[in-house]
């Protein structure tokens, strides 16, 4: 919206002052549309089948299109070891026809790095792996996360995994230089921008993470341990 949008006569003011609280009380019709719109829209990109017994359907569709139009989350958590973001022969930035890769969907394992620590087993520097959002075998996504601790990821970016502990202790995936770093705290999902998000948002974010399959990264050698997972 540029600035003349907000720019008006002062009749036309008055007259909105007038009916201003009416229309507090009535919901617009074109929100409506686009509400809907935002779920149809969601569901239509949504990459991968989605299991929708005992889930909110116009939340999943509404956390596909964030997921999935908006945030791009699988953009980070795409998994390398089962090929990546794109499926072959269809990377759009080839000039390919646009296909996600449904066998590494939001399953983790991109690397990040290096940091300054010591990396798996003390060798090297630190990589950060992009973790697996897909529900586990208890059916809750992010390695079996409940809403709240969901919401507290985003809020906080507080590594309940502690994944990368402060130096010299070694952990699941080596240590990080504590300070500058703060180790209890996820250091490369940009979670200071996603704290920003609704509740709501984030409810159908995390119904539709709940809603997509899960991969356990099974036989893949060299990931950390908490990407692993046992899939129904």
């Amino acid at each position: 919206m540029t600035l003349m949008q907000f720019v008006k006569p002062a009749g036309a003011l008055a007259a909105f002052g007038l009916i201003g609280f009416a229309a507090m009380s009535i919901i617009s019709p074109r929100v409506q549309a686009d509400s809907n719109s935002d779920v149809q829209i969601g569901f239509a990109i949504a990459p991968v089948q989605l299991n929708l017994k005992g889930k909110n359907p116009a939340l999943v569709g509404k956390g596909s299109y964030i997921v999935n139009a908006k945030a791009d989350c699988n953009g980070c958590h795409n998994s390398l070891d089962l090929g990546g973001e794109w499926a072959a022969g269809h990377n759009p930035y080839f000039g390919q026809p646009k296909m996600v890769n449904a066998k590494g969907y939001l399953g983790g394992g991109s690397p990040f790095g290096p940091f300054p620590g010591q990396g798996i087993g003390g060798v090297g520097p630190l990589i950060i792996y992009s973790r697996n959002l897909t529900p586990d075998a208890s059916g809750l996504p992010e390695g079996g996360h409940t809403f709240q601790e969901f919401l507290t990821i985003f809020r906080t970016g507080h590594d309940f995994d502690l994944a990368h502990p402060a130096c010299p202790t070694l952990g699941a995936a080596g240590c990080i230089a504590s300070p500058p770093f703060n180790a209890s705290l996820l250091q490369v999902m940009p979670w200071p921008v996603y704290s920003n998000m609704s509740d709501d948002d984030l409810q159908a974010v995390y119904e539709y993470l709940s809603a997509i399959p899960c991969i356990s990264h099974k036989g893949t050698v060299g990931l950390p341990s908490n990407l692993y997972q046992t899939c129904p």
